[in-house]
């Protein structure tokens, strides 16, 4: 295991800086038992004493940077280049007596860096070998019921079941979930829909009640979407990789080549870097489907789940749209290919009001039903940044316009350049001076009415 966090040689610190009596714990030693690694380590110790002072002797010693996570509870935490040590003092007169308090028994495991020894009072690598996620108790788990659906969470992230007297009981108390934060029911919600692993147990968690407060609106036949989309991505994965690859694109993506995208959401303690931290557009289209389709009731549960504005905005936008697309399709009989009704200067426009969201509002579409091979042309020109139906750029300046033509500024101006990109996607115009001259032909035309 040299890259595992039960090797003190890839550790963040030196062994000698941990007293004897400090121990490993919690998903660093979950995952490293399970041969999980990382480039990212995240430890987490627990000291009978001193927690906060050998964090600090650490922190110094290295200079790294140093937080004092908790006073009261003596909890503080070391972050390095490539990772972060916890350490906190253990609650009850023991190791054994701190492990009985988590949640799960294979986050109950204890390592002994000093005799290389684990310590595994609860039977939680019996549970490892079985890929079982077992609670400690009941009373843990309404202690702070975010571990309620964190245990779906885990699940699906490790591959494993939820033990089955464990899943009852989280049925029994699903009420409680009502009570913690919005931001930490948000950030296992993104978890789990941040990869087709975690549709299985979102629909679980949906089923057992845990999502009731959340997402009021959601019914089976959402859930049921949610897999439909997951179906789609594969087929698009498969057939038009290049539009695939916009659709796992991160959210705040502009539309050039080169842009580089920013991240939103956390990832907690002990998971390692997620897959979920860059939400894409195949995560909001999977999080639209939890929504219903009313717009503003949408907008509310977002703004509840402290969802950003951009999230928020690109949300509302796709359920603004995502009716017009799926009506954009014609069936005339079920032997012939169905044929896409929006002509080349309304696709320009479809483009320019969904914006950025297109590849999750055409992932939606097909998932309710509407044939891939109808919507396909526009799927295929959205990735080519040039193609100027799917990203119109202005041929003229509006400078330009008003000294050639000498206009004055004003609203027209700008309608005549949206006129011009119109064109120009319809193959109409070409060149600067083909704009030139059809703006001219549009002004002449207009005075003409006027007189």
């Amino acid at each position: 295991m040299t890259s595992s966090a039960l090797s003190p040689q890839t550790w963040l610190f030196g062994l000698e800086w941990l007293p004897a009596s400090a121990c490993l714990v919690g998903g660093s030693v979950r995952d490293a038992l399970l041969g999980r690694v990382g480039d990212y380590l995240d430890l987490d110790f627990v000291l009978p004493e001193g927690a906060v002072a050998t964090a600090q002797a650490i922190a110094h010693h290295y200079k790294a940077g140093y937080v004092l996570l908790d006073a009261e509870r003596h909890i503080a935490r070391v972050v390095f280049e490539r990772g972060t040590a916890d350490f906190a003092e253990q609650v009850g007169n023991s190791l054994e007596e701190d492990l009985q308090r988590r949640d799960f028994t294979v986050n109950a495991i204890a390592y002994d860096p000093h005799c290389d020894r684990v310590i595994d009072p609860l039977q939680g690598c019996r549970d490892l070998q079985q890929r079982t996620l077992r609670m400690v108790s009941p009373a843990n788990l309404a202690e702070d019921p975010l571990r309620l659906l964190r245990a779906y969470r885990q699940a699906a992230q490790l591959g494993f079941n939820v033990e089955p007297a464990t899943r009852q009981e989280i049925r029994r108390l699903a009420p409680l979930l009502g009570q913690i934060a919005a931001e930490r029911i948000q950030s296992e919600i993104n978890y789990l829909i941040s990869t087709d692993r975690g549709t299985f147990w979102l629909q679980a968690a949906w089923e057992d009640g845990l999502l009731q407060d959340w997402f009021a609106h959601a019914t089976a036949a959402d859930m049921a979407l949610v897999a439909a989309v997951d179906r789609t991505a594969r087929v698009l994965q498969e057939t038009l990789p290049d539009f695939y690859q916009m659709l796992i694109s991160p959210l705040r993506q502009v539309s050039k080549p080169d842009a580089s995208a920013a991240s939103g959401g956390g990832r907690p303690k002990g998971e390692g870097p997620a897959s979920g931290a860059t939400r894409n557009w195949l995560t909001l289209a999977r999080l639209t489907c939890l929504l219903g389709s009313d717009v503003t009731a949408a907008e509310v549960q977002l703004r509840r789940l402290k969802y950003s504005r951009n999230e928020i905005q690109a949300v509302t936008t796709i359920l603004r749209y995502l009716p017009q697309l799926q009506q954009a399709v014609r069936n005339e009989a079920i032997t012939e290919v169905p044929q896409l009704l929006l002509s080349l200067r309304e696709q320009c426009l479809f483009f320019q009001a969904v914006g950025h969201t297109f590849p999750a509002v055409a992932a939606l579409a097909i998932a309710r039903g509407t044939p891939l091979e109808a919507i396909a042309p526009m799927l295929k020109r959205y990735p080519n940044f040039n193609d100027p139906v799917a990203h119109p750029q202005p041929v003229l300046t509006g400078q330009a316009l008003m000294k050639e033509l000498n206009l004055p500024p004003g609203p027209r101006i700008g309608q005549l350049l949206a006129e011009l990109q119109l064109a120009r996607a319809e193959g109409r115009i070409h060149t600067a001076a083909d704009a030139l001259s059809y703006a001219a032909k549009l002004v002449e035309s207009e005075s003409g009415a006027k007189n």
